[in-house]
């Protein structure tokens, strides 16, 4: 098997584990540890790790918090997280920054310690691309739900989103709208 070919290998492997990630969550790992904290301290941390550009504890809080308080608004910002990956994603390409791409690409499917021993291999121009199609397929389906709990609510916050985007045109991604109080 040419290098070539296994790097491929590695990267839609890594790809599709990224995706489960992002799709699923960390059920079990949410299951095994039941959390009783308050859905706020949910999106208060899904705020720091958006600062921080760790996008995949920022999906994962933003599932948490769905799973405590479906609502809505919970879908909504869920869908946000989706789209700042997204848009951060859009930044960096238009930047030709494909080296952050590929730590982006490796910060969604972190396998904690086991990295350090056996750490992923991905192109970082395949894994936009392919990040990028799971997130809009995520976004879609995520905002399916947000619109059937309360349609107008969702279109009312897609606007605040809209403005927050326009007002920070530079690093929308790293935060979120002002109005709502994570």
């Amino acid at each position: 098997m040419s290098g070539l070919h296994q790097k491929k290998n590695i990267l839609i492997k890594a790809v599709v584990f990224s995706l489960m990630i992002l799709i699923f969550g960390s059920e079990g790992v949410s299951q095994a540890r039941e959390n009783h904290e308050p859905a706020s301290s949910h999106l208060s941390r899904a705020k720091v790790y958006l600062a921080a550009g760790d996008y995949r504890r920022a999906v994962e809080a933003c599932q948490r918090n769905i799973d405590e308080n479906p609502a809505v608004e919970s879908y909504v910002y869920l869908i946000y997280v989706y789209d700042a990956i997204d848009g951060y994603l859009e930044s960096l390409a238009k930047q030709d920054n494909w080296g952050e791409v590929g730590r982006l690409s490796l910060s969604m499917v972190n396998r904690g310690t086991m990295d350090l021993v056996d750490p992923p291999d991905m192109l970082s121009r395949m894994a936009k691309e392919i990040l990028q199609e799971g997130l809009r397929q995520q976004f879609d389906v995520t905002a399916g739900m947000a619109n059937r709990l309360n349609k107008s609510r969702s279109d009312e916050m897609w606007l605040e989103r809209t403005k927050w985007k326009e007002a920070h045109p530079e690093n929308w991604w790293a935060g979120i709208p002002e109005s709502w109080k994570w």
